[in-house]
This record gives C-alpha cells, structure tokens and sequence, in this order.
C-alpha cells in the first residue's frame, strides 16, 4: 500500500557563486514566511586536543556584531521583522537560521553576509561569550542530574578524538584560547567555500538570486580546510563504567552502540529499528516497561546521526526499587526478539505510516525544509536527496531491520554507563 504514496518533488534550483559559496533555493508560496538556513562545514569534529569547544563557541561569537550590524543587533533586527531566529552546533556542523515575513528576505540575507564577511572578533567579545558558554556549561551539563551521561558515553563508544570529545568542549581549552586562536578558526571556517546557504518559502528566485550575489559574492574564500579523519575500530572505546552523580535522584543507566555513518543501509535500517524500539508510546520499550511493568519513571532513546561511525543510544531512569539490571536485560530481550524474528507486518505498516506522516508535515515548515536541505547539500553534495530519502526508507523491509539489528544491536560490543546517586558525606 505505501508504494502508492508519491508525495511531489520539493522544487529546488542549486548553483554555485564563483567564491565558492553554495546556494538553493527552494520557493513555496504557501504560507507568506522565508526561511534563510546557512550551513558550515565546522562541527567539533573538526576540532583538534587541546582545542575543544571553538564550533559551539563560534555559536554564540556569530551574535555579537560584525562591520555593520551592532553587538545582539542580530537578535534585535529579526524580531522587530516579526522574524525568530537561532544557531546550533553539533559534532557535523554549525547552523544560523530565521525565518521572517516574505518581504524580510534582504533583511535576513544581508545580516546573514555581514557576519559571514567580517565578524567582529575581539577580546570583549571573546571574554564575554567564554563566559557565557562556561554559564552554559554550568546550567546544563553541572548542574543538572544526569547532564553529564551524554558526553560521557560519547567517550566510551568512540575512540578517535574526533567523535569523542563533547560538542561543548573543554573549559581549560576555552580559557587558554587566544584572539588570534578565534580569528584562525574564523578564518579557516567560516569561509563561504566552506558553506551552504538555503532559501525556502515565499520568495521571487530572480530576486533571490540578486540579492545573494549582491550581499554574498564579493566575500572572498579561503583555501580548504585541512582533512579529518573521523575513522574508527569496531569496539567501542570502554564496555563499562559507573558514574556516580552528585545530583541523581536516582539510579539510571545508558547504553550505547557503535553503528555506520548516516545513509548507508544498515544506519537507515537501524534508524527504523530504534522508531520501533524506543520512539513515542506505542513503541515496544515504552509498552513493556512504562505502560505494561510500569517500572521505569523514563526510557529513552535516539540515534546520533553523523557522516562517520554514527550510534544507538538506549537508556532509561528505573523507579525506585525496581531492579536496575533486570530492567536493562529486558531492553537487551526486546533487542534480542527483534534481531531474531523481526518486526511484524503491523509494526511494518505503523513504520510506514509513520514516515508518511512525518514528511507530509516536515513539508510543511519552510524553516525544517531549508534544513534538511542544507544538511544533504552539506553531508552530500547533493540537496536533491530531500525528495528521495522517504522513499530510500520505505523500501528497507522487516528482514532488513532484523539482520541490521542481529549484526550491530544484539551484541556485547556496547558502553554500558550505569549511573549512580553520588553517597551524602
């Protein structure tokens, strides 16, 4: 039955500027707004020992002014457009978005060049957002229960420093970082050759197209920065570890698997196995230990998606008194179920269905469209892959899904992190 679904072609025009920027433009008259997404190619990946935390710090260094535009003036402008705004970093890459009123477009390009060309780095500004990230640190990571397990069992699956080390960086690195430190990394980076510049929403492309070679195409490029290496062995880097955390109310615990890079195959069959395993209510994990047993205050689970070695995370807080490992093999015996027999025919469908739905509406947002085109422009070189990937993931089957998950989920080769409630002194 879903074979039959043929949603239309996203309508996409790519092209290049001649500093190497890269452009699409995607036009929707559907709903009066714009979306402007730009992409560069810098995530911590990228980041180097002794170096760690410049792509989130650049994060907030990107709000704090350029030639023309004054410190937060950012933030002022776009909401004064009617406008929302935002950036984020991870391993892969870093992202500035808004979306605005269709006639705010220039608005939103030209903020967007002014600080691609000529940001303002100083050691105010340096000093005051190294504040901010360590502030940042502090409230999400320090102190909040269980706000270190992430970064931590990042380090126990992955054993290149690459994909180990945590996006928000170390902050004896950040306090050792020089002006010059920030202005290299600016330089290296933030080069229009090094990113993608997405377009979608109620836009002319002709005017579009002016107005990007009006504020972009004068900004000169910069040699390409060097390579990386993100390979990694099959095992992870640490099968077991117990943290014990000042703040846990509780004991809890988390598991992750190493997996292949986003796209191929296997991840996207995995990607399926997980929506079956852990995502929303009508998921197996959450009917047989939050519905069924009732015996976890939480599980939870995703799948970090990068262009290397990518992973399955499982985890879950058991309410008190219950068995933390009899929970955890229980998890283990739906895995197990899973690589053994696979889904059945209803959970293929519901699969199914599901995607559908999750396309139909991402469509639906001119802000989640220029993403996901960015991201295939970026990871891909290829932005056209946005009208193909539905249809990559409904062919994959229920066989599909069971040996991906015998090969790479029922296995010993996992980080097991058990959390535990630090002892009161």
């Amino acid at each position: 039955m879903s074979e039959t679904i043929k949603l239309p072609p996203l309508q996409l025009e790519q092209y290049t500027l001649e500093n190497g920027l890269r452009v699409v433009l995607n036009p929707d008259d559907s709903v009066p707004v714009v979306s402007v997404a730009v992409y560069y190619d810098v995530g911590s990946r990228n980041e180097r020992e002794g170096r760690t935390g410049f792509a989130h710090l650049f994060e907030h260094m990107m709000f704090q002014g350029s030639e023309n535009v004054p410190k937060a003036g950012h933030f002022q402008y776009i909401m004064k457009a009617g406008g929302t705004m935002n950036g984020t970093t991870s391993s892969e890459r870093t992202n500035y978005f808004e979306t605005l009123p269709a006639n705010q477009l220039p608005l939103a390009l030209w903020l967007e060049s002014d600080r691609m060309r000529s940001l303002a780095v100083t050691q105010e500004n340096l000093d005051n957002q190294r504040n901010a990230v360590q502030e940042e640190k502090r409230l999400r990571y320090d102190n909040q229960p269980y706000g270190q397990v992430f970064d931590l069992l990042t380090s126990m699956i992955y054993k290149n420093f690459a994909n180990a080390h945590s996006t928000i960086g170390s902050m004896e690195d950040l306090e050792a970082a020089t002006v010059e430190d920030v202005k290299e990394f600016f330089r290296v980076y933030y080069a229009p050759n090094n990113a993608v510049l997405v377009v979608s929403g109620s836009f002319e492309p002709e005017e579009a197209k002016a107005l990007i070679e009006q504020y972009f195409a004068t900004i000169p490029s910069q040699p390409k920065p060097p390579e990386i290496d993100v390979s990694e062995p099959e095992e992870v880097a640490v099968r077991a570890q117990v943290y014990e955390d000042k703040l846990a109310p509780f004991p809890a615990f988390i598991d992750g698997w190493k997996v292949p890079p986003r796209r191929t195959p296997d991840f996207n069959a995995l990607y399926l196995a997980g929506k079956l395993l852990y995502d929303g209510e009508s998921s197996r994990l959450y009917q047989k230990l939050v519905k069924g047993d009732e015996s976890v205050i939480q599980i939870f689970g995703f799948t970090d998606e990068r262009r290397g070695p990518s992973s399955v995370i499982i985890g879950a807080i058991p309410k008190p008194g219950k068995d933390v490992a009899q929970i955890r093999g229980q998890i283990y015996d739906e895995i197990r179920q899973l690589a053994t027999e696979g889904p059945g025919e209803d959970e293929m469908q519901k699969l199914r269905n599901q995607l559908i739905n999750d396309e139909v509406r991402a469509r639906q947002s001119s802000l989640v469209r220029s993403q996901r085109i960015a991201e295939f422009a970026l990871y891909d070189g290829d932005p056209s892959l946005v009208n193909t990937e539905l249809d990559e993931l409904l062919k994959i089957t229920a066989e599909d899904i069971r040996e991906a998950v015998a090969k790479y989920l029922n296995t010993d080769n996992r980080a097991q992190l058990d959390i535990v409630p630090a002892k009161n002194d």
